[in-house]
């Protein structure tokens, strides 16, 4: 009997376009992993097994041969509306009420013949690294004591744990790339308006992204075009590529341990060899980027929280959203992200690619972090993943790789990073790691 839990979307989806599994057979398969595995990982808020085959059903009466997800089970980030579900972004404080329509991401990997089987979740308005709540807590299934780090936590969890073979999350100073690096997945957050936002009130000011979560680069670039509405390109040909190699974090006082710098500057050697011309170079990062990224990342939870009814929130997201007030009219205007565009502008004009390491640590124990204090959140946020938010503050595209382990086994990851239009280059440069230094796409939880 062959098994699909496990296959990547591509091969799903041939098999499912060549009748050789129907989609009822493909979403039923992962519907009774989810119900075997869930209760130790925490990727659902909600599961949508009745729904999910009946989709499946009526899938099989389209023309299956036109469609790249043909058949593919997906989950979906619980801040991006599904038809006929209610969308709680990780809060009690959010109406239970279904939406409408779909999102439009939603409905574009629908058009594809994805079939939702639920939603993911979220830590309480998708604010921080780690995804706990009222709802449950998302943990790394290759370590189920880690959490699965955040926002997209669940999302990236269900994809590690072989529940989906690719999720949609979002990205708003890490919230892909970060549960991507902890769980050994494939991810892209696109520059700006590549793929259509519509996250939360207004985006975090236009630093939110959506993007794919995957197992291997060849999915993550195929979902990554249906998001785009692009026609999916096949790799390029390789091509020499100037790339910067920095360990350095881009936030002053947090120190980045040796298996992310290890794991970074092995990377970078494997792409010299490989016929790159690799220099280690650091960004001029500015002094000020700590500041700057506190600020936008409150004033981005206050505008989500304005119609909320703060008695419902969680102590820590009340203290985000209160703290960030001070600064939405500040971050409105856009002064500190253009003024690190200029900055960074100079940099890259002399490299193609930046290659860092995607975490600077381990993620956090998976514990009820929204029951603890503010300022412990941020500072356990702040010291595992300072890598991410300078290319939400710029809007480039960024990249997370799976790379190396940790030394209890669990992934290491590196982070890619280009200008505006890169993305298509970025996923050339993961393809060709991932021919380089293969890695295992799922963790064995049975």
């Amino acid at each position: 009997m062959t098994t699909w839990a496990g296959r990547t979307a591509t091969e799903i989806a041939a098999a499912v376009r060549e009748k050789k599994v129907t989609p009822r057979e493909v979403v039923a398969e992962h519907l009774a992993r989810i119900e075997r595995l869930d209760g130790r990982v925490g990727a659902f808020r909600t599961v949508r097994a009745g729904a999910a085959l009946a989709e499946a059903d009526e899938l099989s009466g389209r023309d299956l041969g036109r469609l790249p997800l043909a058949g593919v089970p997906v989950a979906v980030k619980d801040n991006l509306a599904v038809r006929g579900e209610s969308t709680r972004n990780g809060s009690a404080a959010t109406a239970d009420t279904p939406a409408d329509e779909d999102h439009v991401t939603v409905a574009r990997l629908r058009a594809a013949g994805a079939v939702v089987v639920g939603l993911t979740n979220v830590p309480e308005l998708c604010v921080f690294g780690t995804t706990e709540g009222v709802y449950g807590n998302a943990r790394n299934p290759w370590d189920l004591s880690r959490t699965a780090g955040g926002s997209s936590g669940g999302s990236a969890a269900a994809v590690a744990a072989a529940m989906v073979p690719v999720a949609l999350g979002n990205d708003g100073m890490g919230s892909l790339r970060i549960p991507a690096a902890n769980c050994g997945l494939v991810t892209l957050k696109p520059g700006h308006g590549v793929i259509p936002a519509g996250i939360g009130h207004g985006d975090w000011f236009g630093m939110s992204e959506n993007g794919p979560l995957a197992t291997t680069v060849e999915d993550a670039r195929l979902v990554f075009a249906l998001l785009a509405d692009i026609e999916p390109a096949p790799p390029a040909e390789p091509v020499t590529r100037r790339i910067a190699l920095s360990v350095r974090s881009p936030l002053a006082g947090v120190h980045v341990t040796r298996p992310y710098t290890d794991a970074a500057r092995e990377a970078a050697a494997l792409l010299a060899e490989a016929g790159h011309r690799v220099r280690t170079a650091n960004p001029p990062y500015p002094l000020w980027l700590s500041t700057a990224s506190l600020a936008h990342w409150t004033a981005g939870t206050a505008v989500d929280a304005e119609d909320l009814d703060p008695r419902r929130l969680a102590r820590r997201t009340r203290v985000h959203a209160a703290i960030g007030r001070r600064f939405v009219t500040g971050v409105r205007k856009g002064e500190r992200r253009e003024q690190l565009r200029g900055r960074l502008a100079a940099f890259f004009a002399e490299h193609d690619v930046l290659l860092t390491p995607a975490l600077a640590r381990r993620s956090p124990s998976s514990v009820d972090w929204h029951k603890r204090g503010w300022l412990r959140n941020v500072l356990a946020n702040t010291n595992y993943s300072p890598m991410t938010p300078p290319w939400n503050l710029t809007g480039w595209p960024a990249m997370s790789v799976p790379f190396g382990k940790l030394p209890n086994g669990a992934p290491c990851a590196v982070q890619l990073v280009g200008l505006p239009g890169s993305e298509a280059a970025l996923l050339d440069v993961a393809a060709q790691l991932e021919v380089l230094h293969p890695w295992r796409r799922t963790a064995p939880l049975g």
